[in-house]
């Protein structure tokens, strides 16, 4: 038996005076009523109503379950009416997960601007490249890179996560500039200690793929000690578009093998589905959909 409800057809019962009068308020039979007060009894191990064909009392437990039903329900309600405020307007934590570098980028300003219009939501932005459990780790969005294979998930594509091939006027004025992928032998490469032969990328060459070169003369953990490096002169950089576009831009690095860049990778937001998420989730993925294209757009 569902305990709450018995407890409002009991507090009912009580209330209205007569089984036939609990009913009316609950839209339910007398027998139905009937019914829930017997079972409460029979789980509670006592009489909670003493009756006979002409009125009906409360005994000395009966009495005291009547309050703390009455108090039970009252908090129950006050829940419900937190939660439906949750649901009117965003409020609450929200907790997003997002790749170390794009999150950086392009995530952790579009959460400033959120945070502005939303006051009464707090974000915890955890940037990883971890790949992270939504439902066992109690994340409510994660920005994930690359294809989606996850049926028990909403996906919603955000942007393609292009990559760029640049170096320094410096290195491409002593070194010479390279034309094609097969070039790469015969210049100095930088590369992220995370690249290994199952996530390097590849690029596509004249004849076949060609793998962005092992052998670099400068591997580093941080994406910004690489820029650095690739800035200082110390050779060819590849990465993500949205990290070297200021660089770009004002010219400490230039381009080169534009026809040649990796395949773009697809982004994604992924959340848990729920037939009426709240409004702080739903309000945020329409933030960073709506933001995303703008910060990107320069590039």
């Amino acid at each position: 038996m569902d305990k709450l409800r018995g407890m409002e057809t009991f507090i009912a019962v009580v209330e209205c005076g007569s089984f036939t009068a609990a009913a009316m308020r609950l839209e339910m039979s007398a027998v139905m009523v009937g019914k829930y007060i017997a079972l409460l009894e029979t789980q509670l191990g006592t009489r909670l109503l003493e009756r006979n064909t002409r009125r009906q009392s409360l005994t000395d437990a009966g009495r005291v379950f009547f309050e703390e039903a009455k108090r039970v329900l009252e908090q129950v309600s006050i829940a419900e009416s937190a939660v439906e405020r949750l649901r009117a307007t965003p409020a609450g934590t929200l907790r997003v997960s997002a790749p170390t570098s794009f999150g950086g980028c392009v995530i952790a300003p579009l959460t400033a601007t959120f945070l502005r219009r939303y006051p009464d939501v707090r974000v915890e932005l955890d940037l990883t490249n971890r790949m992270v459990d939504l439902v066992d780790e109690g994340v409510d969005l994660a920005i994930r890179i690359g294809d989606i294979h996850n049926d028990y998930l909403v996906a919603k594509y955000l942007c393609p996560y292009r990559m760029v091939i640049c170096a320094s006027p410096d290195y491409l004025a002593h070194h010479g500039t390279p034309l094609t992928p097969t070039d790469l032998v015969d210049h100095l490469c930088l590369s992220h200690t995370v690249w290994t032969a199952r996530n390097e990328w590849r690029l596509p060459g004249v004849e076949g793929e060609v793998r962005w070169k092992r052998d670099a003369i400068l591997r580093c953990n941080d994406g910004y000690g690489l820029r650095m490096a690739a800035m200082g002169g110390a050779g060819l950089l590849l990465q993500p578009e949205v990290l070297v576009a200021e660089a770009l831009a004002d010219g400490r690095l230039v381009r080169v093998l534009e026809n040649f860049t990796p395949e773009p990778r697809p982004v994604h937001l992924l959340w848990r589905q729920d037939l009426r998420p709240l409004p702080k989730l739903t309000e945020f993925v329409a933030h960073i959909l709506k933001g995303v294209p703008s910060i990107l757009s320069p590039f």
